[in-house]
């Protein structure tokens, strides 16, 4: 069935489809997809993991509705790659507080990055708050990606 949505994408991409061809087979995927939820496999995992779906419905085919949506995690498991062979180079953490700090650390300088922010204040900000804090910077939805 993702499958089944991958090769949508790619026809809608390269203009195969009309705007109705395309609403058609996402509601079928869909409803298919609703089917499969409501009938799981007697198997406590594909029970789990029907219940999961059921929770994400509206982004599982989210890529089929905006184009500036990725179908895959591609991008992200780029985009932590850096901090992953770090972590192995420098072999791991001491502590489960320091590994979750790095996670953190990792993540919102990745974050800054992408969205062209400045890390030091960002920085400075969580550091001075007297509780655990995400800057105004980093609530914000981030900008629409150009093609």
């Amino acid at each position: 069935m993702l499958q089944a949505g991958l090769a949508l994408r790619d026809r809608r991409d390269e203009g195969k489809l009309t705007d109705h061809g395309l609403a058609s087979v996402r509601g079928r995927l869909l409803a298919r997809l609703g089917r499969l939820i409501n009938a799981p496999p007697p198997l406590d995992d594909a029970e789990r993991f029907a219940a999961h779906l059921d929770t994400e419905f509206a982004a599982v085919f989210a890529f089929l509705w905006d184009p500036s949506v990725d179908a895959t995690n591609w991008r992200a498991e780029q985009a932590i790659r850096p901090a992953v062979v770090t972590r192995k180079v420098c072999g791991g953490n001491r502590t489960r507080h320091g590994a979750d700090t790095q996670q953190v650390f990792a993540s919102v300088v990745r974050t800054a990055h992408q969205r062209d922010l400045d890390l030091a204040p960002l920085i400075a900000t969580m550091l001075r708050a007297t509780n655990p804090t995400v800057p105004d910077e980093l609530q914000r939805p981030p900008p629409l990606l150009t093609s």
